[in-house]
């Protein structure tokens, strides 16, 4: 049979060491956070800019697209129904 002389941790013991090993997970995870934050190449204000105008003319065109097609499928149907 099992030796009864071995006491497991009471529950504050077990609270303690729980906590102490989710502060210092949470340092490392802060710690690594920041390293990687360092290597990050940041874009320039003029990438920034041009990137924002690609989207944006991006963006417009795509609405315009829709739109269209949108008008286009939108009488097609109309002739087919006869609204």
């Amino acid at each position: 049979m099992a030796d009864k002389t071995e006491k497991k941790p009471g529950f504050v013991a077990r609270m303690k060491a729980a906590v102490k090993g989710f502060a210092a997970n949470a340092a490392k995870f802060f710690r690594d956070t920041k390293s990687e934050l360092k290597k990050v190449v940041w874009p320039s204000k003029a990438d920034i800019k041009t990137n924002t105008v690609v989207v944006l003319v991006t963006v417009a065109i795509a609405a315009v697209v829709m739109i269209a097609l949108d008008a286009i499928f939108g009488g097609i149907l109309g002739l087919i129904i006869g609204a």
